[in-house]
């Protein structure tokens, strides 16, 4: 079952879930895959296409998945970022969600990282990659065939095969997967990407189909705002839905929402003119950093209540989001500093929840 789910998370059976164990690579480290193309058969085709032909990055997508076979068969696919050849996509199916990293580079298209509990948003494009498994490989034409890793072999099967979904009919190329005991077949549709997957071993079939495709979407989270009540010594707590179109930076909702007070018991975390510099989790320290513009000082500087209440509501806020227990935030890049408060470099505030009402 745990195989299942993670196939389920892939467009090409990576390696996602939070029990995943990245490889350890880099840009210099050994090669993984062997290129053992085969000599292509070009049979008739009267187009020379090109992996954006079948696997275009398009902005704003969200493609919902029907699913058989298996709970975690069906997934909704949503575009988070766009950065030149590559493109993050958001995967949730009934286990998990996930992020994902997929490069278009020197002919071949790669799945370069991953990452399991993706349920906040983070621009995941720069990071060192984990994992590289190529999905398709130019030329595309029937035979073209090359070796992952793990010693799969990976060939297209089959180019401008019609292909019928509840989405449509589309012109299609299969890339077939072999393995030991199973075989998956992964068809990509002209002009949309994956359409529809099916993997077999042993009598079992699961299949994942495209059923609608929405050009217009929004990834919708609800998030929780902490927010200092003066008056009678509390943090009120204010659910917020966020609503993220492709490229919409995380640091922009939270210091939008930061300026403004929910209502008149409550008061605003930063200035109008504060900014956010930076926001971002630390996977491996399980922190999140925040870094603020100078102004952020003025507002924690009219005296100590105010001060611990705007650094707990932010740090509860952030924590909260991002679910860790600590929050380093930093001025202008360098450690919260006031007349109260000394911070060393990557020390962090801790989450409090205590003394918390709701304001919803």
């Amino acid at each position: 079952m745990k195989k299942l789910m993670v196939i389920m998370l892939s467009l090409g059976l990576a390696l996602l879930t939070a029990c995943s164990k990245p490889a350890d690579l880099s840009a210099e480290s050994k090669p993984i895959e062997t290129q053992n193309q085969t000599k292509p058969n070009t049979e008739s085709e009267s187009k020379q296409y090109t992996i954006n032909d079948f696997f275009p990055m398009k902005e704003n997508v969200r493609m919902k998945y029907s699913g058989s076979g298996s709970e975690y068969a069906s997934k909704d696919v949503y575009v988070d970022y766009l950065r030149e050849n590559k493109i993050q996509l958001r995967i949730i199916n009934a286990g998990t969600t996930a992020g994902q990293i997929l490069e278009n580079k020197n002919g071949e298209l790669k799945i370069v990282f991953s990452r399991g509990e993706f349920y906040y948003r983070d621009d995941l494009t720069k990071e060192n990659s984990n994992i590289r498994e190529t999905l398709i490989k130019e030329p595309i034409v029937k035979g073209t065939t090359w070796t992952l890793s793990d010693g799969r072999k990976r060939t297209i099967t089959a180019v401008n095969d019609l292909v019928t979904t509840p989405a449509g009919k589309f012109k299609s190329i299969e890339v077939t997967t072999e393995e030991k005991d199973s075989t998956t077949k992964d068809y990509y549709g002209l002009g949309v990407g994956l359409i529809k997957s099916t993997f077999q071993s042993n009598g079992l079939v699961v299949t994942t189909t495209l059923e609608k495709i929405d050009k217009a979407a929004v990834v919708t989270q609800t998030v929780k705002f902490y927010y200092p009540m003066p008056a009678e010594d509390k943090i009120g707590e204010k659910k917020v839905v966020a609503s993220f179109k492709t490229n919409d930076e995380t640091k922009a909702f939270f210091e939008k929402n930061f300026k403004k007070a929910p209502n008149s018991s409550t008061t605003p975390l930063i200035t109008a003119n504060t900014k956010i510099n930076k926001l971002y989790l630390n996977e491996s320290e399980n922190k999140v950093y925040v870094d603020f513009s100078k102004e952020f000082i003025s507002i924690t500087n009219k005296g100590t209540y105010t001060e611990m209440s705007v650094l707990t509501s932010v740090t509860n806020t952030l924590g909260n989001y991002y679910n860790v227990g600590q929050v380093c935030i930093t001025i202008e890049g360098k450690p919260y500093t006031s007349g109260h408060i000394i911070k060393k470099s990557g020390e962090a505030f801790d989450v409090d929840y205590k003394n918390i009402v709701s304001l919803d």
